[in-house]
């Protein structure tokens, strides 16, 4: 199977009426840990999908998956392999204790910080990775935060974030908790520092170092930061990046807020979805088969953005998550071995709740001029009334059927036969837009586990279809570095390289 080929189907495709193809291509939908997913309304035919299942054959997506799983390296800009998934496994497993060790080392720090009593709140200071999984948790399920602890978050390098997130607290009963696997990410050290001095000057040096617990994969420069004090560590393994660390001891805080039993269930769902992705064969496994959408609608169909609609007040922060998750991962333009990917790659994601979203954007995603796919996750955060289920479900099935069938001039004169022609001409809706539906009964600690690892292998097959590396980010440092060198050009102490930059700079002095 050929890129020329698949281009050929694709203009077949685009040529198709999108309510046509959904009704003469019904595939069943498909089942993993406890989600359901539904891909009848997209752009694939009978014919399409035969073609993707041959590419993905063609170019070993099965080999990906084994190579995953069996500890190879699939980073090669590190020469390390990718074990996220190695701390959802049980404790017991014979996998080495090495892979996940940092989780069972948290889950232990994270019952005695829980039994506790004398800390009454906790901030979570990180940045990227380091704070959106913790963040997206902590705002899924703050009805079940634990009585007696108040859990808040600080990450912006903006003063106000720290000052917000310490008000009110009382030091000598606040636990800092600070996430940086390098331990020399600037935003996260900025509010360490600011944080730590907070403490001491109520309570001492010595005793402000007990209540400060660092999350880091270089200890050594965790005490050297202390002046020689012994820090209170956890591990963070080199193998787990930044954006897959949701898994790990940098998840210690939420732990310590919502019990480990509910976060061990979180892990447990990921476990499950884990377990069908690496056994089921390609055409029933969802993690790729939702990779070879995202290639086909991306690299093929033209598509250059997809929406996530989180028809969940649990889930609303999801697109902030995947946006880390998948555009880090995948927005590149060179594969490992430095050449060019051969097609268009990542889109962009952005989403938001629904049905609040329906209020704002969703007028240009029926009525613009731009087709964008959407991806609508019914998952009630609560089931105690039925009526508020059913127009949650209601308003996500009705906006998935007017997008892919829209409203054409003859029904609008059918319906509202007095209207101008000038204003029906406005009610048109052209419809053709893709969507794909997922569900689930309810989202629980364990179903959001599944989601959040059914993300992290599509994005990784995703990645092995377009040729590059999941697993690097180099966009991401490097913006880091010039940040660096340009703070003593806003002292005055030098001159930006860039023009542009220097103007800049005496603008804003």
């Amino acid at each position: 199977m050929t890129f020329d080929e698949l281009n050929n189907l694709a203009a077949k495709a685009k040529a198709s009426e999108l309510r046509d193809l959904a009704a003469a291509h019904t595939p069943a939908p498909m089942k993993a840990a406890g989600w359901t997913a539904d891909v009848s309304r997209q752009f694939v035919s009978a014919e399409v999908e035969a073609a993707l299942l041959e590419y993905a054959q063609q170019e070993n997506l099965t080999g990906a998956i084994e190579d995953l799983f069996s500890a190879a390296i699939v980073n090669p800009s590190e020469d390390r392999p990718a074990l996220h998934w190695a701390l959802r496994l049980p404790p017991e497993s014979d996998l080495t204790a090495t892979e996940h060790a940092t989780t069972v080392n948290a889950l232990h720090k994270a019952t005695a910080l829980a039994a506790d009593t004398t800390v009454s709140a906790i901030v979570h200071i990180g940045i990227g990775g380091s704070d959106f999984g913790p963040r997206l948790y902590a705002d899924a399920f703050a009805d079940r935060l634990l009585s007696h602890v108040e859990l808040r978050f600080c990450a912006n390098v903006d003063p106000l974030d720290l000052e917000l997130a310490l008000a009110g607290l009382d030091p000598g009963k606040t636990l800092i908790i600070g996430i940086s696997k390098s331990f020399g990410t600037e935003e996260t050290l900025y509010n360490l520092e600011r944080a730590k001095t907070w403490l001491e000057s109520a309570l001492g040096p010595a005793e402000a170092a007990n209540h400060l617990l660092l999350v880091t994969a270089n200890p050594d420069r965790a005490t050297k930061w202390l002046n020689g004090v012994p820090a209170t560590t956890l591990d963070m393994p080199l193998s787990v990046g930044g954006r897959y660390s949701i898994w790990s001891a940098a998840s210690v805080a939420v732990m310590a807020s919502f019990g480990v039993e509910t976060f061990r269930d979180f892990l447990d769902g990921a476990a499950d979805m884990d377990r069908h992705v690496k056994t089921a064969p390609l055409k029933d496994n969802l993690a790729a088969r939702l990779a070879l959408l995202d290639f086909w609608n991306t690299s093929f169909m033209g598509f250059g953005s997809r929406a996530v609609l989180a028809y969940s007040r649990r889930l609303r922060m999801l697109p902030t998550y995947l946006q880390q998750l998948e555009m880090e991962s995948n927005g590149k333009s060179v594969g490992p071995e430095g050449h060019d990917a051969p097609l268009p790659t990542a889109p962009l994601l952005w989403g938001g709740e629904g049905s609040v979203g329906q209020h704002s954007y969703h007028q240009w995603l029926h009525q613009g001029t731009h087709i964008v796919p959407t991806e609508f996750i019914l998952a009630p955060g609560s089931r105690s009334d039925g009526d508020g289920v059913e127009a949650l479900t209601a308003h996500a099935l009705a906006q998935a059927e007017v997008l892919a069938n829209g409203r054409s001039l003859s029904e609008i004169n059918a319906e509202e036969p007095d209207l101008p022609a000038h204003i029906a001409r406005q009610k048109i809706h052209p419809g053709g837009r893709p969507s794909t539906i997922l569900h689930t009964e309810e989202l629980t600690p364990a179903r959001l586990g599944a989601l959040i690892a059914l993300y992290e292998h599509r994005t990784y097959l995703a990645g092995v279809l377009w040729q590059i590396n999941s697993f690097d980010q180099w966009g991401v440092e490097r913006g880091k570095t010039m940040a660096t060198r340009l703070k003593p050009v806003l002292r005055g102490e030098s001159k930006a390289d860039d023009p542009a930059t220097q103007r800049l700079v005496e603008q804003l002095k």
